[in-house]
C-alpha cells in the first residue's frame, strides 16, 4: 500500500536552526497539553512557560493563536496518516478498525482546536483531504475482502465515527460500546 501524502505546511512551518526547533517542539507540546487541559481558551502566556520560552518566541513561532491551533491541528492530521501506514499490513478488517480506533482518539483533540481554529482557513481543506486519503484505501481493502459493506464511503465512516465520537457519554465505558456499534454497523 502507497504510503500517504502528508500536509507540507507543517514541516514547512518548523524552523530549521536547532536551538529553534528545540523551541518550536516545546511549544507545540505545551500547546497540546494546554488545549488538551482547557480547551480553546487555553492561555498562551501557560503555553509559553510550559514550554520554557518567553511569549515573545512564542509570538515569533506562531504570530497568532490561529497559526498555533493550526500547527497542532497538521500535527494530529500527520499523525492520523501515519496511523495509516502503520496498520496497512495488517488483515483488512483488523486495519480498518485499527486506523478507525486512531481516528477516534484524533476526534477527541481535535474538538478543541477546532473550536479555536479560524474555520476558513485553507488549512482544513488540506488536512481533510489527507485525512480521508490515508483511510480510504484501508476502507476500500476491506470492501474488497467482503468485510464492509459495499457502498459505505469513506466520507460517510468519518462522519459516523464523528459523529458518535462527539456525543457526551457516562463513562468511556459507554462510549466504547456505542462506538462498537457503529463501527460494527458497517461490518459485513
Amino acid at each position: 500500500m502507497p504510503v500517504v501524502e502528508r500536509v507540507p505546511a507543517l514541516e514547512a512551518r518548523r524552523p530549521k536552526r536547532a536551538d529553534a526547533a528545540r523551541n518550536f517542539d516545546a511549544l507545540v507540546a505545551a500547546g497540546r497539553a494546554a488545549f488538551a487541559e482547557h480547551g480553546s481558551a487555553a492561555s498562551l502566556d501557560d503555553i509559553a512557560r510550559r514550554a520554557g520560552v518567553g511569549i515573545g518566541t512564542l509570538y515569533r513561532n506562531f504570530p497568532t493563536r490561529d497559526d498555533l491551533i493550526e500547527t497542532l491541528y497538521l500535527g494530529e492530521v500527520d499523525a492520523l496518516a501515519d496511523a495509516a501506514d502503520e496498520v496497512a499490513d495488517l488483515e483488512p478488517w483488523a486495519a480498518l478498525r485499527a486506523w478507525l480506533d486512531r481516528f477516534v482518539a484524533y476526534v477527541g483533540t481535535k474538538h478543541a482546536l477546532l473550536d479555536g481554529l479560524n474555520r476558513e482557513s485553507t488549512v482544513l481543506g488540506e488536512c481533510r483531504a489527507i485525512m480521508l486519503s490515508a483511510g480510504e484505501p484501508l476502507l476500500l481493502r476491506a470492501q474488497a475482502a467482503g468485510e464492509v459493506v459495499p457502498g459505505v464511503t469513506i466520507g460517510d465512516l468519518v462522519k459516523l465515527v464523528s459523529g458518535v465520537a462527539a456525543v457526551a457519554y457516562e463513562d468511556a465505558a459507554q462510549r466504547d460500546r456505542v462506538l462498537n456499534l457503529a463501527i460494527n454497523a458497517i461490518r459485513i
